[in-house]
């Protein structure tokens, strides 16, 4: 598999002159099935090489696939992920709920990286009107229920298709990090928010307790993703997007204990032989809540 590359600074202050060395890049994409650019998939340890900004606190690739590789990847991705899907989207909305009064109205929302559009039906059901996603992966799309399917645009987000100062609402779960141009997506998701939307994002948290005991046997440390943030960089990247009232806290995130079995870095070896003895004793399918090193990233149009 031939993939052209390319090199770039912090994607915040883009600028390099501030970057440290974090770790050489470790990677094989031939060695890469239908699910390595899926969502909540089993963990190759792969990442490219990443750099640490001193000046905005991001971690991020700084040799990365050209979009166009990058756009095919995100298209034929497999999806299995359902189940987890719509336990994120339930508590993702209940941290919504506490902004609600704050927002001007439920009218208009759009959700990027959408997936099969789980979240979408958590909106219509907090009476949203005018809800629409995005998703450049076609397998969730097609999983989609029929009622949701029409509300999803396949692709890559593109504040083009959509007008400006028209939703309350914009969502973004855990994608920042797969898109090579993070800011430039925020700046742009900011001119589709009405005065005083909310624009809510969910981030993997590179500084949580949990990625520092799994150093870079973390499941945070991936293939896909092309930057990681902490809670200074999450804040520096809505700043600079012309966000205010910027809140950051916790995600409690509840999944059944199989899933967070596969995420962690158990032996390749004895991985599918744990996680098919979860399953087959009952213990696989038990709701487990923990906070697993993800932030809720909130800010407000001025």
């Amino acid at each position: 598999m031939k993939v052209q590359m390319m090199i770039r600074g912090c994607p915040i202050c883009k600028t390099s002159k501030n970057s440290q060395l974090f770790s050489e890049s470790n990677y094989n994409l031939e060695k890469l099935g239908e699910f390595g650019f899926a969502s909540r998939k089993m963990p190759e340890y792969m990442h490219y090489k990443l750099l640490t900004c001193n000046s905005c606190d991001l971690l991020y690739a700084s040799e990365l696939p050209k979009e166009s590789f990058l756009e095919t990847a995100y298209h034929e991705a497999a999806f299995d992920s359902a189940k987890e899907a719509e336990l994120a989207s339930l508590t993702y909305l209940k941290f919504l709920e506490r902004f609600l009064e704050r927002m001007p109205g439920r009218d208009g929302a759009i959700d990027i990286g959408t997936g099969d559009g789980v979240f979408l039906e958590r909106l219509l059901e907090a009476k949203f009107t005018n809800v629409r996603g995005v998703e450049p992966s076609h397998a969730p799309v097609e999983s989609a229920k029929p009622e949701i399917k029409p509300l999803i645009k396949l692709g890559f987000f593109n504040s083009n298709d959509f007008a400006e100062d028209s939703v309350c609402l914009i969502s973004c779960f855990q994608t920042l990090e797969h898109v090579s141009e993070p800011l430039e997506l925020c700046k742009n998701a900011v001119t589709l928010l009405k005065h005083g939307g909310c624009a809510y994002f969910v981030v993997h948290n590179r500084r949580a307790l949990s990625a520092k005991l799994l150093g870079k046997k973390s499941p945070i440390f991936d293939i896909e993703h092309l930057q990681l943030f902490s809670e200074k960089s999450a804040r520096n990247l809505l700043v600079s997007a012309g966000l205010s009232g910027i809140q950051i806290r916790r995600i409690y995130n509840s999944y059944p204990l199989n899933y967070w079995l596969k995420l962690f870095p158990f032996p390749i070896k004895i991985k599918p032989s744990i996680l098919k003895f979860a399953e087959f004793c009952g213990l696989g399918k038990i709701l487990i809540t923990i906070p697993a090193g993800n932030l809720a990233v909130v800010g407000f149009k001025k």
